[in-house]
């Protein structure tokens, strides 16, 4: 079996190493892949933005089968653009893909299902955006409409942060921090909700359009300092499973979130097929909705495949096939915990170019794996070139011994610049 794999960061490392080790034995191929990935796969210098070139990479090659990481991809309708040409892949397609390419059209479905979640308004321009986040409060949360490459969301303790940060919005701030092009400010939309108090959790799920079966919690780290201070990031680390998400709370996660959102998606005509990421609240009332995602989280897949038993390339089949009705996903007793290893000046502008020093070293060390996220091979040599470049990720009988093996594993690796969250785990050792 010949497999494509989509993106180059963390998350398509971790998918990379469990696909590698599917009984089907398959060959992939990783566009554009990065310095790990190679050590596991064919990579080829194909952009994820550059769709034709993929779709004729895998026509050319005769690609059985396409994983698509990351959500630019998805919510851009590469889906669309594999299967029109015949390679079947893992969604969902672009129409589907509106699960995380607007906050706002989730809003209004979770408004619609009585799927619990802020209270919220959507605007299109700034003046009445304002007026509404003084009505709630502060401190209140401004998200950008769209795709920012996890960084679309500012929490504004005053009016005088909250009016500074929806102007931001409007002029497609974020859009050019994510590198996704500059917007025009009347295409901005800005979705202004209550500040919820509580733990968040995130619950992922696998969706054949029909039949749902859960996967796993995690929990992350979105803030980039210690104490979960400082701007909001893609995430600086995770750890799994989460005390937060007991059995009884994933059940909750599937009947009263899940299932009715896959289910309104085919009532609209807008079959949902793949991954589905549930980011959750836990506040004193009860779990209410932060954000959907299209795909697998980063960090979260580099906590979730070390723990999974089953073989995810049969799993990924049978969404793609609709015979989910026939499987289930079977986990590890393992916890895993993996830490962010980041470039000076991160989520903001970042340092390039440095070499990375110890991974050999700190690989060899029990339990551990080292996912690259922003990295590259040169002359024999590891750089790095993102601003998140590492995940260091141990397995463990517990959350103590795990974070405990991936500090060590930090440890040993150094750029100039690095840096990285001393506190991965917190939650889960205080509880």
């Amino acid at each position: 079996m010949k497999l494509l794999l989509v993106g180059s960061g963390g998350r398509e490392h971790a998918l990379a190493w469990a696909l590698a080790q599917s009984p089907l034995r398959p060959k992939i191929y990783a566009a554009p892949g990065n310095a790990g990935i190679a050590e596991i796969a064919e990579c080829v210098p194909i952009p994820a933005s550059d769709f034709a070139a993929l779709k004729d990479f895998a026509v050319s090659q005769k690609i059985d089968f396409a994983v698509i990481g990351a959500d630019a991809q998805l919510v851009g309708g590469l889906w669309d653009v594999l299967e029109r040409a015949g390679i079947a892949a893992l969604g969902p397609s672009k129409s589907a893909a509106v699960l995380e390419g607007s906050k706002g059209f989730i809003k209004d479905l979770c408004a619609e299902k009585d799927i619990p979640t802020a209270a919220y308004q959507r605007f299109h321009d700034a003046a009445p955006a304002k007026r509404f986040a003084d009505s709630l409060g502060f401190p209140v949360v401004i998200k950008a409409d769209g795709l920012a490459a996890g960084k679309g969301v500012i929490i504004a303790g005053s009016k005088a942060e909250s009016d500074k940060a929806i102007d931001f919005m409007f002029e497609g701030g974020f859009s050019a921090i994510a590198g996704l092009g500059p917007s025009k400010p009347k295409e901005q939309e800005v979705v202004i909700e209550e500040f919820m108090d509580g733990e968040e959790a995130s619950f992922f799920a696998l969706c054949d359009g029909e039949n749902v079966i859960p996967l796993a919690g995690a929990q992350d780290h979105k803030r980039v300092g210690d104490g979960d201070t400082g701007p909001n990031t893609g995430g600086m680390g995770a750890y799994s499973p989460a005390p937060v998400l007991p059995p009884a709370l994933e059940h909750v996660a599937m009947e009263k979130f899940i299932k009715p959102t896959v289910t309104a998606f085919a009532e609209r005509g807008r079959r949902y097929m793949g991954v589905l990421y549930l980011g959750l609240m836990i506040t004193k009332s009860g779990p209410k909705l932060v954000e959907y995602n299209c795909r697998f989280g980063d960090p979260e897949a580099q906590v979730l495949l070390p723990r999974m038993k089953s073989d995810l390339l049969s799993l990924l089949l049978a969404a793609r096939e609709g015979t989910l009705n026939r499987t289930s996903a079977e986990w590890k007793n393992d916890v895993a915990l993996t830490v962010v290893m980041a470039s000076s000046g991160y989520p903001a502008t970042y340092e390039k170019g440095h070499m990375i020093f110890g991974l050999d070293e700190a690989s060899r060390l029990p339990g551990v794996t080292i996912f690259h996220a922003g990295t590259e091979k040169r002359d024999g040599k590891i750089f790095a070139v993102g601003g998140r470049v590492l995940d260091v990720t141990a397995t463990g009988a517990s959350i103590t011994e795990a974070r405990a093996r991936a500090y060590a594993a930090v440890s040993k690796i150094s750029w100039k610049g690095s840096f990285f969250r001393t506190d991965i785990g917190w939650r889960a050792l205080t509880r």
